[in-house]
């Protein structure tokens, strides 16, 4: 066992030796006196995700503003053809990926409150300064940047790992994606008020006071952030009584959290040689492909279906609408079932129906359902793989490094996912690829099922052996899940 895993144990019986009466072996069953987890996980939702939901509005809206500018006026006063429009997504994605593992990985060091609003105050002045683009190439550059700055917030799944158990999850990361929704029909709201009322106010287009708008919120959020947003269950100061901040330490030990912040280099390959980390950052990148390429294109779908002007942005808001829906009762049936393929696989499905749809008319009603469909659909299952490999990894390292992996996985799929959508106003050559990418992401979710079920068969028959119990002597930090007590959720 490491020496910070000794010491974690150890403030763990000192802090919380006055407040438990044992019910058995298990953590998960020791009884807490005096506290009830009900009301901790209240208290927890209250302090932690309003913030951390806040910080994904604003991300959205740097992420997805490019879109609403684009049929803002922003094309035409650059000069911007439908292949560069591609280009500087594409582009985004890629100064998303660079930071995604060091961001994740550095969470702890930094402080989850000083590394969030950091990211915050960067990306806000960028976009004000994307405002002021006078050519493409300046444009593209300041996007680049933008997604390294909101790279810094992709740890937020990790940061809730610390908070909440492997079956709390799902619900969560929830409530952050269906943010991603919400955001996404604000955006579309924010551009129609501008588009109506901004439009040449001071000589300035439509697109220039969107970004600027869009600059000045996150800039100035980042404050909020940087003094309410608690750091970790081991230094949480306010709100929580003694008996309270002990629980939150035994949750995050029965979690599998063992308040270690050593970075192991070579435990981040060994992350990369099992196949289940390919099983399921392969599956949730199917889906990401489908819900950033209709968030970036959205718009232009909508004008696509034969909406126009500042009617394209406000029909973009019912697709999100039926985003933010989906997402949240289907996490929240996957925490409850405490399964995930089955949503997965149900989502995938509906996705792929969606996209057949598309391409097989040009009716606009059933397009438009069409694509509430597909953003509904699509956005559950990434969300939920987030979870499923969250809780298929522990340890630190392990657990940081896998979904940071899986958010760069994920970016490279939807990468080249973008580079299909440059045949509008149908886009049928990116629905297409689309539509042969999420069955494929359906076909992995049966395989990971299979394997889970395979690997947890040969632990339970290996419980009693010799290599188990040289097994149980190493920390989860060492194995990860190789310890002969983990088990795979399906």
């Amino acid at each position: 066992m490491s020496a910070g895993e000794k010491e974690f144990e150890a403030s763990v019986r000192v802090d919380a030796s006055n407040y438990y009466l044992e019910s058995g072996s298990s953590t998960e069953n020791t009884i807490p006196v005096g506290v009830s987890e009900r009301r901790l996980k209240w208290k927890l939702d209250l302090s932690i995700m309003p913030l951390l939901a806040s910080i994904f509005l604003l991300a959205v809206l740097g992420q997805s503003n490019i879109g609403n500018a684009y049929s803002a006026g922003l094309a035409q006063d650059l000069a911007i053809t439908p292949k560069m429009f591609a280009n500087t997504n594409s582009l985004f994605l890629v100064g998303s990926v660079v930071g995604q593992l060091p961001a994740t990985l550095l969470l702890r060091k930094l402080g989850p409150q000083r590394q969030f609003a950091g990211a915050l105050l960067a990306w806000g002045l960028l976009t004000i300064g994307a405002s002021y683009s006078k050519t493409y190439a300046a444009l593209t550059v300041c996007r680049v940047f933008i997604a390294i700055s909101e790279a810094m917030i992709q740890g937020a799944i990790f940061y809730l790992s610390f908070w909440y158990k492997n079956e709390e999850l799902a619900t969560r990361a929830a409530v952050l994606n269906a943010t991603n929704a919400l955001a996404g029909g604000f955006s579309g709201l924010i551009a129609y008020a501008i588009q109506r009322d901004l439009n040449g106010r001071n000589g300035w287009s439509a697109w220039r006071w969107i970004f600027l708008v869009e600059g000045i919120l996150p800039a100035v959020w980042s404050l909020v952030i940087f003094f309410l947003l608690p750091s970790t269950p081991n230094s949480i100061r306010r709100g929580f009584s003694e008996k309270e901040k002990a629980l939150l330490v035994h949750r995050a030990a029965a979690a599998h959290n063992t308040g270690v912040n050593k970075i192991v280099p070579k435990l981040i390959l060994q992350v990369l040689i099992q196949p289940q980390f390919w099983l399921i950052a392969f599956t949730q990148a199917s889906m990401l492909l489908c819900s950033t390429t209709t968030a970036n294109f959205l718009p232009a779908i909508m004008q696509g279906l034969g909406y126009e002007g500042t009617r394209a942005q406000l029909m973009s808001v019912i697709p999100y609408a039926a985003s933010f829906v989906a997402n949240l009762v289907l996490c929240r049936l996957s925490d409850w079932s405490r399964h995930r393929t089955f949503w997965i696989l149900g989502c995938c499905l509906v996705t792929a129906a969606g996209y057949i749809v598309l391409l097989a008319t040009t009716n606009l009603p059933g397009r438009l359902v069409a694509t509430c469909l597909i953003t509904a659909a699509s956005s559950a299952p990434a969300t939920i793989c987030f979870a499923w490999m969250a809780s298929a990894n522990i340890g630190y390292t392990f657990r940081g490094s896998a979904i940071a992996m899986t958010n760069i996985i994920s970016q490279l799929v939807a990468l080249g996912g973008q580079q299909g959508f440059i045949d509008p106003p149908l886009y049928h050559r990116g629905e297409k690829v689309a539509l042969s990418v999420v069955l494929v992401g359906a076909l992995l979710t049966v395989i990971t099922m299979l394997y889970f079920n395979w690997m947890n068969a040969k632990k339970r028959q290996e419980q009693s052996s010799e290599k188990a119990a040289e097994m149980r002597a190493l920390s989860v930090d060492e194995i990860g899940n190789k310890h002969p007590d983990f088990f795979f959720s399906i």
